[in-house]
């Protein structure tokens, strides 16, 4: 691991200690030491001789001093917005030549006085705070420049041959040191009187313990997961369960590497070498660990168990293998350094150290990228999109952008950028992991909603909390991610803290904490209002005597009012003042009266709709050529569900500008009128009377009004006759209407009514000449015809 220092020469014998400029006995900030602190600051950024973590330490001095300033900022905001208040009641000032009583300009001066005196200390904090501010900046661009040159360091090339005579000789002397180091310490124990013997069986109790958890708690553990994992479709929660034990694969085997040390500690046999490189490997077995967990969570053994991605069962072991072989890269990594870093080891020596582990992690990311891109093949093959969809996409971006990572770290520590390669190879091999176990975390979460809602599996997958929380889990790892990539501990606190000190809007602070109250107050005046619609609904409107789509109007109303009410609650409870915002509602409102003006006029229809009530939900309509039942409306819309079983969606704006007929409005009454004809000669009066009995005679039929026949006239094939009948509820029209025309057609043949037919003689006038297109000659007189518009039609 490399790290960020200026040469001995150039850097401060001393680093100082973070004071603490707020703790003041009064909470009064005392500014003359501020002045001595800041310009001390700016010496120290102009000589630029300081080491990195002396200007560390400053820095942090100035982020203490900076808070400080922040908090002051709002000192006598009270009293300041009393006074403002005050004067804005004494009225505006007068203009040019107009003067006012001498009571109130007294007042106005005084007053103008007083606001002066109290925005003192709010002025003089925010000018104090932009000081801080810039130093803190300042300080920041000399870490980055210097982090920049640092990366960009080039060390010998380890791909000369020069160089690796050293290197094996750093080697040779790291083994001879390590011995020498445990013969010195058994003399000094000796000397000092020390009895190493009596140590030892501690010792080694510790490393029998420490030696069976590294070596086989692996294999209890990983026996009891999958019994559970077997168990988990006949017992719910067995899988959440089985998680939670696997991670004792990790535990256990990390506790017995901890024995392991303290059981070498307690022998003290190791000097600074020794203690260095076993700190070094136990780093290095923690990632093999991490590594055996993450690869078993993520493509497990057990083929009865889902994969991630869904890969294939001939895919899951070389996953696994390969993911094991980057973490033990990574942590061999950390041992290569260590040993680079020690005094017996030659400068030159670093990079042949360190670069057999990069040429090794940079295999590894090669392998894994040519498994997932064996994989991606398998979705595309099995998808029915062409491209596979959005999962196939970003994995062919994820495959090229590990496999470029792979070859650039590679070309650079062979190169001799071994810090650059380190800064690109390190962090890729962290965020696969830390993207791996966002990845294995997902089917745990899954698994408890199913378990706390009462759902499947198959359910579970498709609901949106468990996918909400995963997002909050990605929000929450970016932090981490940031580290990983570099960012220093104080520039990731201070952005954190800038997020939640918030922005100024309309003259008001507006932080995550105000965020999160103006959403909670108004998901209660949400809650409430549905409460509210909800008791309307079923408990005092259906005693009232309105219809049921006034209270539909009703509850609707209410519903908007009450949404508007909780959202207007919820801003003022933040402290933000509406009527700084009325200037932007005002250009808004421009833009809204032209390019939205048709949503405008659909939302007033809506509103004229519920309250009007021209219709109602279950009314019978016909709009243009819609016709069918109104489904629901809206503010925006009105849904009508034809009789095609079809929903129709119409602007509100058609229903109120257009001609609607509404076959139910307020009563279900409605008439049905039938024509039919009966042949000349029959007895007429006889007629009548059968059609006044068929409509008597049916049950939706209404009795008063009575059913009406009429006579209409003569027609040119029968005696034509009207049926009016009057119907109690006017959706069975059609049934109504049918079954009253097989009555008429039974009773007809019943008497012996006729129902005549048109019938038409068509005389050809020269037959010859159809005889030439092969017309029998004797074909002079065809057979009837349909009806046609003409009485005789002739043909020539």
């Amino acid at each position: 691991m490399f790290t960020l220092a200026l040469p001995p020469s150039l850097a401060v014998a001393q680093a100082p200690p973070v004071a603490n400029p707020a703790a003041t006995e009064t909470g009064v900030i005392d500014y003359a030491a501020w002045e001595t602190e800041a310009a001390r600051a700016e010496n120290l950024i102009d000589a630029a001789t300081a080491s990195t973590s002396f200007l560390e330490n400053l820095r942090a001095t100035l982020v203490v001093w900076r808070a400080r300033f922040m908090a002051s900022q709002n000192a006598n905001a009270a009293r300041i917005a009393t006074i403002q208040r005050q004067i804005d009641a004494l009225g505006p000032i007068p203009a040019e030549g107009e003067t006012e009583p001498p009571a109130i300009a007294e007042r106005r001066v005084a007053l103008a006085a007083q606001l002066a005196s109290a925005q003192v200390p709010r002025v003089t904090a925010v000018e104090a705070f932009n000081r801080a501010n810039g130093l803190i900046s300042e300080l920041d661009a000399i870490a980055a420049e210097r982090k920049a040159r640092a990366l960009l360091e080039r060390d010998l090339a380890p791909v000369n041959p020069l160089n690796w005579p050293p290197a094996l000789a750093g080697l040779a002397d790291i083994v001879l040191a390590i011995p020498q180091e445990i013969v010195a310490r058994i003399e000094t124990h000796r000397s000092s009187g020390q009895s190493f013997w009596d140590r030892l069986p501690f010792a080694a109790l510790l490393s029998l313990i420490g030696l069976f958890l590294v070596l086989r708690s692996r294999f209890f553990v990983g026996r009891w997961t999958d019994q559970l994992q077997r168990q988990d479709g006949a017992r719910r929660g067995r899988g959440v369960l089985a998680f939670a034990i696997s991670l004792l694969q990790v535990l256990f085997p990390i506790l017995g590497l901890m024995l392991l040390g303290v059981a070498i500690a307690s022998l003290d046999l190791s000097g600074e070498v020794g203690l260095a490189l076993l700190g070094a490997g136990v780093s290095a077995l923690v990632s093999v660990y991490l590594a055996l967990w993450l690869a078993g969570r993520l493509f497990p053994a057990n083929l009865e168990l889902e994969a991630a991605f869904g890969v294939a069962a001939a895919l899951r072991l070389p996953l696994r293998r390969a993911t094991l072989l980057a973490g033990l890269f990574l942590g061999l990594g950390e041992v290569a350094e260590t040993i680079a870093a020690q005094d017996v080891v030659p400068e030159a020596a670093r990079g042949v150290i360190v670069l057999p582990v990069y040429v090794g992690l940079a295999m590894a990311f090669l392998w894994l990228t040519r498994l997932l891109r064996l994989h991606r093949q398998n979705m595309l093959d099995a998808a029915d999109e062409g491209d596979g969809g959005f999962a196939t996409r970003m994995m062919r971006i994820f495959v090229l952008s590990v496999r470029l990572v792979a070859i650039l770290g590679t070309a650079l520590a062979a190169a001799g950028y071994l810090n650059l390669a380190e800064a690109v190879m390190r962090p890729t091999g962290l965020t696969l992991g830390l993207f791996g176990l966002l990845v294995v975390v997902q089917g745990p979460i899954r698994d408890i909603y199913a378990l706390l809602s009462g759902q499947t599996q198959d359910e579970a997958r498709q609901a949106l909390l468990p996918v909400l929380i995963n997002l909050l889990l990605v929000v929450a790892a970016l932090p981490l991610l940031a580290l990983i990539w570099g960012m220093r501990a104080d520039q990731l606190s201070e952005t954190i803290s800038r997020f939640f000190e918030g922005f100024d809007l309309g003259g008001t602070r507006i932080t995550p904490a105000i965020i999160l109250a103006v959403v909670l107050v108004f998901a209660i005046g949400m809650v409430a209002t549905r409460i509210l619609q909800s008791a309307l609904r079923s408990t005092v409107l259906p005693r009232t005597k309105l219809d049921v789509g006034a209270r539909n109007a009703v509850v609707s109303g209410i519903g908007y009012v009450g949404i508007a009410l909780a959202a207007v609650i919820a801003i003022t409870t933040a402290g933000i003042d509406l009527t700084a915002l009325g200037v932007v509602l005002g250009a808004l409102s421009v833009g809204i009266g032209f390019g939205l003006q048709n949503v405008v006029n659909n939302f007033v229809s809506g509103i004229i709709l519920l309250i009007e009530r021209p219709i109602s939900e279950g009314d019978w309509i016909e709009v243009g050529p819609t016709m069918g039942i109104v489904k629901s409306i809206s503010v925006r819309s009105t849904v009508i569900e034809t009789f095609d079983r079809t929903d129709v969606i119409v602007p509100n704006a058609d229903l109120i500008a257009g001609t609607v007929t509404n076959w139910t409005r307020g009563n279900t009454i409605g008439r049905v009128i039938l024509t039919v004809g009966v042949a000349y000669g029959t007895d007429t009066r006889r007629v009548e009377t059968i059609l006044h009995e068929i409509a008597r005679s049916h049950p939706d039929v209404a009795r008063f009004p009575e059913p009406g026949v009429d006579f209409m006239g003569f027609g040119a094939d029968s005696l034509e006759f009207r049926m009016r009948v009057i119907l109690r509820d006017i959706n069975k029209l059609a049934a109504v209407r049918t079954e009253l025309n097989h009555r008429i057609a039974e009773r007809f043949v019943a008497e012996g009514v006729e129902i005549p037919f048109a019938q038409r003689d068509i005389w050809l006038r020269n037959p010859e000449a159809l005889m030439a297109r092969g017309t029998p000659p004797d074909a002079s007189v065809a057979k009837p015809r349909r009806r046609t518009p003409k009485k005789d039609e002739a043909a020539s």
